[in-house]
């Protein structure tokens, strides 16, 4: 865990009182490292797990289908042609780092008598080590983050971690409803301002992710539903109707290193002008074309800019008029032909010039109502109040919402006859299911994109122009090779690592 700014203070601290006596005490040891209060903690790992989640969310929308790369830049064959090593892509250190500051806030809120950050810890910590888990499958969970206890700690199975981590969360609603929230410290809840119904609501939706996440796995449907019905016996319900969101207005400042990450990225600088990688994520070809022939194209509008990208005087506006003719995706993978001119960049749901103080998004209503979709569906029994219709056409609601195109104009799908959006009209319920939130998830969760792309292989995405005659993709990370030099033995326990042949536990097929 890393506490360099709080270190740094402490140590302005004891410069300015080292005229006291105190100082010279001879039974204190001045190697030990100062205390945090766990809200400051707090405060500090909601931020880090949004800049940690802009990486992995990136590589997720390219390896779902959902972005590729613009042709003004040399082509990522890391990214596009899948040659990448135990080098690349290395999530693991800053995850892991991060953990540890949530472990901090659960280890020792209860002496800072700051009980109200353990829940909120624990739910975070339980979303963050599935993240984890879904890129790597088997990694350090009962014997990590125990700092000098355990430099070399072993691996867990990915499925018992999945299972504690359901485990954990219904930890996390006992300790929240036993400590209501102080709200002098209501601001060092970056998430939701110290609401522990909130909380609570999300660490329930939560829950339902990695239980659907596990429900192609044999003999799993009995532990599901059980602990759907937990859920339910809970009492909170679910997020509805909002986001679940980091940071926001008051937290992001116009100032340098200090916007939302998804802004300073690929938007603009804290003076207004155009971050070059604004050039670099272009839709994809397959979207564009899968949502002009459904005729989605007021969602299409919003997960994109027209060709050529904002109008700078107009925030929130296409440079070229807004018509289906100007929205032009780009291949998976081309490395020419494309160029930021003549194809569509991330649009007006996720960058609008002048609007750095965003919250950054780690979880959609959308997504949530079609998690209740599909465990109705495949889970009939269960006593969710709703139908999966029901469920399934909220789902498509919520989405037009929160991507700016109007929640009642999803309505015009009801009875439209269109195939995964007209609930009637479509055979295959889970299929629907799993296509409309893979739209729904576009800019917002691109590695929980990727993550429901291996479970259920769908929508079926081209392959990438970079891989001729080949169909392998991407199923997992290789373990990191700052891992392998720390921890050989261990991570050499866990056998020869095939990223395009071995499963995660959940990737049946």
């Amino acid at each position: 865990m890393k506490l360099k700014s709080i270190i740094i203070s402490a140590l302005v601290v004891l410069v300015g009182s080292s005229c006291k006596e105190s100082y010279f005490d001879i039974n204190t040891n001045p190697n030990t490292l100062p205390t945090a209060s766990p809200s400051f903690v707090f405060t500090n790992a909601v931020n880090v797990t949004s800049t940690n989640m802009l990486g992995y969310n990136e590589i997720g929308s390219y390896w779902a289908g959902q972005w590729t790369q613009g042709n003004g830049y040399i082509i990522n064959t890391a990214q596009f042609a899948y040659n990448f090593t135990d080098g690349d892509f290395n999530y693991w250190d800053g995850i892991y780092d991060n953990l540890s500051d949530y472990e901090y806030v659960i280890q020792n809120a209860d002496a800072n008598n700051q009980k109200y950050f353990k829940g909120p810890a624990k739910i975070m910590k339980a979303m963050v080590y599935q993240q984890l888990v879904d890129m790597y499958g088997n990694v350090p969970f009962s014997d990590a983050l125990k700092g000098t206890a355990s430099l070399a700690p072993k691996f867990d199975d990915q499925k018992t971690i999945y299972d504690n981590l359901v485990k954990l969360i219904d930890e996390a609603q006992t300790d929240m409803k036993a400590n209501p929230f102080a709200s002098a410290f209501a601001n060092a809840d970056l998430v939701f301002r110290g609401n522990l119904t909130k909380w609570a609501q999300f660490g329930n939706s939560l829950k339902m992710r990695i239980l659907i996440r596990q429900s192609k796995v044999p003999g799993k449907e009995a532990f599901i539903k059980s602990e759907i019905g937990k859920i339910i016996a809970e009492g909170s319900g679910f997020i509805t109707g909002e986001e679940v969101g980091i940071g926001g207005s008051g937290f992001y400042l116009a100032t340098a290193g200090k916007l939302n990450p998804v802004y300073d990225r690929w938007g603009y600088d804290a003076n207004g002008a155009k971050r070059a990688l604004n050039n670099y994520p272009r839709i994809t070809e397959f979207l564009i074309n899968s949502l002009k022939a459904t005729g989605d194209t007021l969602r299409m509008k919003r997960i994109a800019y027209a060709n050529s990208g904002e109008n700078g005087n107009a925030p929130g506006t296409s440079t070229l008029k807004e018509v289906s003719a100007n929205y032009r995706g780009t291949p998976f993978g081309v490395s020419s032909g494309y160029l930021p001119a003549n194809t569509v960049p991330l649009g007006p749901s996720l960058i609008v010039k002048g609007e750095f103080n965003r919250p950054y998004i780690i979880m959609t209503a959308a997504e949530v109502q079609f998690l209740l979709a599909e465990a109705k569906q495949r889970y009939a029994d269960v006593a969710l109040p709703n139908t999966a219709q029901q469920y399934f056409e909220e789902g498509i609601k919520q989405s037009f919402r929160v991507l700016g195109a109007g929640a009642a104009n999803a309505d015009a799908y009801k009875g439209s006859g269109v195939v995964n959006y007209d609930w009637e009209a479509s055979t295959d319920k889970l299929a629907a299911i799993a296509i409309q939130k893979w739209i729904a998830l576009n800019n917002f969760s691109g590695f929980e994109a990727w993550a429901e792309y291996r479970r259920t292989n769908l929508p079926v995405t081209p392959q990438s122009i970079q891989i001729i005659g080949e169909t392998k993709r991407p199923l997992r990370l290789f373990y990191p090779n700052t891992e392998n030099g720390s921890n050989g033995a261990n991570v050499k326990a866990q056998g020869t690592v095939d990223v395009f042949t071995t499963r995660l536990f959940w990737d049946v097929d």
